[in-house]
């Protein structure tokens, strides 16, 4: 829009004032040389039939003296009255009789054409604008032939100078042309100035960013002061600039995380594998010498082993959120009874590990929900099993509250665990973070657990988030989608 208005709208724009200007001047000034009335435009395409009507008047009155009075003509003084009033109008009366001029009202200008005046009867009379001559000056010239009264040829001539005219249609003409080249060079140069602002600077601002980028420095900001295509231009290469920077940060993080996580799966899984190794050992040795201490050997390999294979399936679906291909198979199903079996289930499993379960189900009978069955046992488990780690008290208590909260169904779980720090609060559900990185490397654990827990609830179109205390514990709340009726 700009170059536009540089190129093509600044330069009619300006041509048209000074051609306005110039005409202006020098009309005003060819009306009042010869003291006329006329418009510009008749004035540039055909100034001579302005000049014609200087001298009509006086033309028609020679011509009717001519038909009526032709001994007027021979008149000295008359002809003085008529070469008076001309001599205003830059023209001038002379009287030829044969070959001969009886009168002039301007020798020099005479001689510069008297060699170019048609002689008798060669005049066409019925022309009412003249003749144009351009002797040594140029003329404009009018004639009536007639008869003196000795019966020999004459003719009167008005003969105005153009002298006046012609330069100041050439000076139209040369100050138009030397406006025009004015005006162009004045458009390159402000065309240039702005194409230096407007392109090469903020081009030459990428170039810098782009080679800093080459050279591996993100930091480095391109900024723009214009807001054109090229200022957008310097936009968009800030933005990706800025996302480049964040995908290598995230990336760069993303690696640290991964090896972290080797790190973990690598104590994880040594820790159950010595001990399974250890125990086999122990059985092939025959240190395992009663049927009840094998079983105790047995029972461990089993658990450790067991633990393997949670830390490997946990591991498994963390590929699966990482690709965002988590495979759900979402039925309408029976919130409160699935709670009901579900605490029935991991019951018995925390009274042996000295935890009480407080189990409130405040949902009415018949609530349905949404859900993939098997990936919310996952978000409880994973739930359940930190509480049970970090539980510090002598006797654990694990409070599971169910509310009705309109669309959605509430799910609370409460532990009397360590807590966990506010500052760190805000990044639990991120994976891999842990909040004190020594102590979970002794307690184990892939740091997946409510990474995972919180894909699938958001999949599941609910919430999840955590409020703790230091030394009193901690309580994770989700929500689950009520069904409206549409999914069977």
């Amino acid at each position: 829009m700009t170059a536009f208005f540089i190129m093509i709208a600044m330069p009619i724009m300006l041509l048209f004032v000074a051609a306005g200007t110039i005409i202006s001047l020098q009309t005003n000034s060819i009306q009042e040389s010869y003291d006329v009335e006329a418009d510009t435009i008749q004035i540039i395409t055909n100034p001579i039939q302005i000049l014609n009507r200087l001298t009509r008047g006086i033309y028609n009155e020679i011509k009717l003296a001519a038909l009526k009075e032709p001994q007027k003509l021979e008149s000295e003084t008359f002809i003085n009255h008529l070469n008076g009033e001309l001599i205003d109008k830059y023209s001038f009366i002379a009287v030829r009789k044969d070959d001969e001029f009886i009168y002039t009202g301007n020798d020099v200008m005479l001689s510069n054409i008297e060699k170019y005046l048609q002689r008798f009867g060669e005049y066409n009379t019925d022309v009412d604008g003249g003749m144009y001559v351009n002797g040594r000056s140029p003329f404009l010239v009018k004639a009536q032939d007639f008869y003196f009264t000795d019966g020999a040829e004459g003719t009167v001539f008005i003969i105005t100078d153009l002298n006046t005219l012609f330069p100041q249609i050439k000076a139209l003409a040369s100050q138009t042309m030397i406006s025009f080249l004015f005006i162009l060079i004045f458009t390159a140069l402000i065309l240039m100035l702005w194409i230096y602002r407007s392109i090469l600077k903020p081009l030459n601002v990428l170039r810098i960013g782009m080679s800093q980028i080459k050279d591996g420095d993100l930091d480095y900001s391109v900024q723009s002061d214009t807001e054109d295509e090229i200022g957008q231009l310097c936009e968009d290469f800030e933005e990706m600039r800025i996302r480049l920077k964040e995908l290598i940060d995230n990336r760069l993080k993303y690696e640290e995380d991964i090896k972290e996580l080797i790190s973990n799966i690598s104590h994880d899984l040594k820790t159950p594998l010595t001990a399974i190794q250890g125990y086999a050992e122990g059985l092939i040795d025959g240190v395992a010498d009663s049927p009840k201490k094998q079983e105790k050997y047995i029972q461990t390999i089993l658990s450790k082993a067991n633990d393997m294979a949670i830390l490997v399936d946990e591991l498994s679906f963390y590929t699966k959120i990482d690709c965002n291909t988590i495979p759900y198979s979402f039925k309408e199903i029976d919130i409160r009874e699935y709670f009901d079996d579900c605490i029935e289930e991991i019951g018995l499993d925390l009274e042996m590990k000295n935890v009480e379960v407080q189990y409130y189900n405040e949902l009415n009978q018949n609530t349905k929900v949404v859900a993939d069955a098997e990936q919310i046992k996952r978000v409880i488990n994973n739930i359940l099993g930190n509480a049970v780690k970090y539980l510090d008290k002598p006797k654990g208590i694990l409070q599971l509250r169910l509310h009705d909260i309109g669309a959605y169904v509430q799910v609370e779980i409460e532990d009397n665990g360590v807590g966990i720090p506010k500052s760190d609060i805000p990044y639990i559900f991120d994976r891999f973070y842990r909040a004190d990185a020594s102590r979970n490397s002794k307690k184990g654990g892939s740091g997946l657990g409510l990474a995972i827990s919180r894909k699938i609830i958001e999949d599941h179109a609910g919430k999840i988030w955590a409020v703790s205390e230091l030394g009193v514990g901690t309580t994770i709340t989700f929500t689950i989608k009520k069904s409206d009726g549409s999914v069977k």
